[in-house]
């Protein structure tokens, strides 16, 4: 006996409304694998992800060859119809054949009971359960589920369920629902766990207000998780709410107090707020607990610069250099060199920043602009022409103008 395509089941899989043709089955098919992509479940739960969305793809690719083999290329309602009515004739006769077989299993039983009535002590039992939420998607809210079903047979069975929600009803594997319970309170590490996973949805979406509200319940859930309290940070932070963001990471320090990421955050928080001593100790506290990040020492270095403490930012950024620093870095130390008056040691330091990337134009501009400073005219109008080369502003043309003006004549040989 052939298999009976149950298109009704397909479509409800989907998400689909009939009629349908190949191009709306291929637009569903992208729809529910950006849900339910593997990457987007939560933690534990990417095998459900995946099995869900494999259903899906035979789902859809099914759907398609219908749709291909249809008249006109679309596949009308009262097709769909008529193939569910003949995939629950099907399944009533094999659930018809599965009673008998249970009737007859009961039989033997009452038989095994009433003979040997100690064989077995542990009676069999079920719980059905009629409200759930969807821990991939916990922002949907309680549901109400209005089916199981199963597609498959053998070891690929695929068990996923019609959920009710208030917003839609949604189509989703049955292994990712959580079902409620209301004569308990959900303990906190789920709650945590399902605000959470909101959270990241949101942050994929960047809507980083709704993540913020998201992270606060988890933070109410569990006050000192590091996790919970960097989300909720970077959150405030990228939604503009600055003093919120300076209050969740003055949170996170201390949680973590040995850690230089919480005190780098604060840094950066602080210092778009305009509190430049702020932002300058919590970055003196993150160069100390990682000593050997350069990235540490020039943000210290910059932060000195701004504050106009040339010695301490020259002091920070020689350092940084010993560690590697980068372009900026070098750019900055030399910038420093050249407000504390030693020329020679900021030619050093922009010239190193040719070295660290040769297709800088900033690093070539600056190098050129510290030569002029010096009497090497010739130096000098080399920079330019390699600045010039790699796009450097109108701001060098007037040097270059000006290191022509006042370089040596020479006679041809």
């Amino acid at each position: 006996m052939s298999a009976v395509v149950d298109i009704e089941q397909l479509v409800l899989l989907l998400e689909l409304a009939p009629p349908f043709d190949k191009k709306s089955v291929q637009t569903a098919r992208r729809t529910m694998a950006k849900r339910w992509h593997p990457d987007l479940a939560p933690i534990g739960k990417e095998h459900e992800h995946e099995r869900h969305l494999k259903a899906i793809n035979e789902a859809a690719d099914q759907l398609e060859q219908l749709a291909e083999g249809s008249r006109g290329g679309s596949v009308s309602a009262n097709a769909v119809r008529v193939a569910g009515q003949a995939a629950r004739r099907a399944r009533a006769e094999e659930g018809r054949r599965n009673y008998e077989a249970q009737q007859r299993a009961e039989a033997a039983r009452e038989h095994t009971q009433k003979n040997d009535p100690f064989g077995s002590r542990m009676p069999d039992h079920s719980v059905v359960h009629r409200y759930a939420r969807c821990l991939s998607y916990p922002e949907w809210g309680v549901g109400t589920v209005d089916g199981i079903y199963f597609t498959g047979d053998g070891d690929n069975v695929q068990q996923w369920a019609r959920v009710r929600f208030q917003e839609s009803i949604r189509t989703v594997p049955a292994g990712s629902l959580q079902f409620v319970d209301f004569s308990r309170p959900d303990p906190a590490a789920e709650r945590v766990e399902r605000f959470m996973t909101a959270a990241r949805h949101a942050l994929a979406e960047n809507d980083f207000e709704v993540a913020a509200q998201r992270l606060t319940y988890a933070r109410d859930a569990q006050p000192r998780n590091p996790v919970v309290l960097r989300l909720i940070t970077f959150a405030f932070w990228q939604a503009g709410k600055l003093e919120a963001a300076g209050r969740a990471v003055r949170d996170w320090i201390r949680a973590e107090p040995g850690r230089p990421a919480p005190q780098r955050y604060a840094s950066r928080i602080y210092e778009a707020m305009g509190a430049t001593d702020l932002a300058l100790g919590a970055a003196v506290l993150a160069a100390e607990q990682a000593p050997g990040d350069a990235s540490g020492w020039e943000r210290v270095g910059r932060l000195r610069l701004a504050r106009f403490d040339r010695a301490g930012a020259i002091e920070a950024l020689e350092r940084a250099r010993a560690l590697g620093a980068t372009v900026e870095g070098l750019l900055d130390l030399a910038l420093a060199h050249q407000l504390a008056g030693n020329v020679g040691a900021a030619v050093a330091a922009a010239e190193q920043a040719t070295v660290v990337d040769p297709d800088s134009a900033e690093a070539w501009s600056r190098l050129a602009h510290a030569l002029a400073r010096t009497d090497l005219v010739s130096e000098a109008l080399n920079a330019c022409a390699f600045a010039e080369a790699r796009g450097a502003g109108d701001d060098l043309a007037h040097l270059r103008e000006r290191l022509l003006s006042i370089a040596p004549r020479e006679l041809p040989a």
